[in-house]
């Protein structure tokens, strides 16, 4: 089994990245982190450096789960490369963050989430930042 797990370095991808562990725990599965940019700036924060991803990889292998970090720059589409990532590693969940938006922040930009959401051939586990809530 192999969970696929979208993660930023941002509240919402530490939370997402607290959910796989867990669900790798539990099913006994190996987890695949993919991080990606959308491209859309020079520097983008949303793309981890070194020390982010190998700081997210040391705490899934304190907690026993095998871990593989994938990254993919620039192709605007993160929806697109987390179904792709899902499709071409056979994996059996995957794994977001979710962030509070307004309805017209949703209008205009869309969701990668509900893209995934929809799309997804496999089940989508969406987390919440802890001690977040809607108003």
């Amino acid at each position: 089994m192999k969970i696929l797990v979208g993660y930023v370095p941002t509240p919402e991808g530490e939370a997402a990245l607290e959910a796989a562990a867990a669900e790798a725990e539990l099913r006994g599965a190996a987890v695949l982190l993919l991080n990606t940019s959308r491209g859309d700036a020079y520097i983008d924060s949303r793309y981890a450096n070194q020390a982010e991803l190998d700081a997210a990889e040391a705490r899934l292998r304190e907690r026993g789960v095998e871990v593989t970090i994938q990254q993919a720059v620039g192709t605007g589409d993160v929806a697109a490369e987390l179904l792709k990532a899902a499709e071409a590693n056979d994996v059996t969940l995957i794994v977001l963050g979710l962030r509070r938006r307004s309805p017209v922040g949703k209008l205009i930009l869309g969701s990668t989430a509900q893209r995934v959401l929809l799309e997804s051939p496999v089940p989508v586990l969406a987390v919440k930042v802890a001690g977040s809530r809607d108003d």
